[in-house]
């Protein structure tokens, strides 16, 4: 199946405090999202998965372009999550397409990365936006990377369109402190604990 890409957006922030003291290092999210054709719009197809090994080369690049985006050190990426909007010719079924590309494409590339990675998707309108769940790479339950991006791009997706989005951070939240389980104290590598 063919995703003709229209666009490539690619946005990092650098958080240097969140209403305490500022922090010696600004703690990075980035964000990259590929605004692309949907094959499927405006039709009902029985199997879509054969479309998510058509992705693949597509999760890759957008992964490299976060990981550059980020400075390029891989052992400093400790956070990610995807997301997809779905133009409204579409159906939400559409944007379940990325898990596999997007997903895998961030574990291939980070390495050993073990927690399963957050998602969300929905249908949306002409400049609809998401929040994209991030958490910590190999432990879901470290708190101080429970996060979100609110994203989407301002020009789609159109309603033949698919926006696929995936999110990463360097550090956790700035000023976390809510305790429970912390990113050093990661033991049983089973991608939660």
């Amino acid at each position: 199946m063919d995703f003709p890409l229209r666009k490539i957006v690619v946005t990092l922030e650098e958080i240097f405090h969140d209403g305490g003291p500022p922090v010696d290092r600004p703690r990075l999210r980035a964000a990259a999202m590929a605004v692309v054709r949907n094959p499927f719009a405006g039709r009902y197809v029985a199997d879509l998965t054969t479309a998510m090994e058509d992705l693949k080369p597509l999760g890759l690049e957008l992964t490299d372009r976060l990981v550059r985006a980020l400075g390029g050190n891989v052992t400093l990426i400790d956070g990610y999550g995807k997301g997809s909007i779905v133009g409204t010719a579409g159906e939400l079924e559409h944007g379940a397409l990325w898990h596999v590309p997007g997903g895998y494409a961030m574990r291939d590339r980070l390495g050993k990365a073990l927690a399963i990675v957050p998602s969300a998707k929905k249908v949306g309108g002409f400049g609809a936006r998401i929040d994209v769940p991030i958490g910590h790479i190999n432990a879901a339950y470290v708190r101080s990377h429970f996060d979100g991006m609110e994203l989407g791009v301002s020009d789609g997706p159109r309603p033949d369109e698919l926006v696929f989005i995936l999110a990463m951070t360097c550090g956790p939240r700035i000023h976390s402190r809510m305790g429970g389980l912390e990113a050093g104290q990661i033991s049983q590598m089973d991608g939660l604990r």
